[in-house]
């Protein structure tokens, strides 16, 4: 297995475990991790679910949405940087 099929399989493991744990059934880990779309948002799910120990399913969902969207923001935030930057390195920015 490659590096980065190991990363993604281990934290993918490792939040089915957290979710199991919680009660959950392990399905909803793998759910979780496949729209996460990332090991480090994955482990940021994980380390919520350790430490907060939600009791319901609809706060789990609830912050893997919140997750979900603050890396949408960061990466439409990165896009626009991106696409400025070219904007005034074409000249038209000044």
């Amino acid at each position: 297995m490659a590096s980065k099929q190991k990363e993604w399989a281990e934290a993918r493991d490792r939040l089915t475990d957290a979710v199991k744990s919680l009660g959950f059934p392990g399905e909803l880990g793998e759910a979780m991790a496949k729209n996460l779309g990332s090991p480090k948002a994955i482990r940021r799910m994980t380390l919520y679910l350790e430490n907060e120990r939600p009791g319901r399913v609809e706060v789990v969902v609830d912050e893997m949405l919140a997750i979900c969207s603050e890396i949408d923001a960061w990466r439409e935030k990165k896009g626009t940087e991106t696409a400025g930057a070219r904007y005034n390195e074409m000249g038209f920015g000044r």
